[in-house]
């Protein structure tokens, strides 16, 4: 899966963000999985990647929010 930017991220609609941020969640874990059962990851720099993406699609998502509360 690729990690996306931030304009890819905007140009989404809120249902495609929350399906996208779920697979990443659960990709992270797997990673995650991986490694502590002791395997070696085909990429090393994955995890710090799809960390960065979730943190992302959630600002984005919190940005969105606040902005539908202020009424803009």
């Amino acid at each position: 899966m690729a990690i996306l930017r931030s304009q890819e991220i905007r140009k989404m609609k809120p249902d495609e963000r929350s399906k996208q941020l779920d697979d990443l969640i659960a990709e992270l874990l797997r990673e995650r999985a991986l490694v502590s059962a002791g395997g070696a990851p085909e990429n090393p720099g994955r995890p710090k990647e799809l960390r960065r993406t979730i943190a992302r699609i959630r600002t984005i998502m919190n940005e969105q929010k606040n902005m539908r509360a202020a009424g803009r």
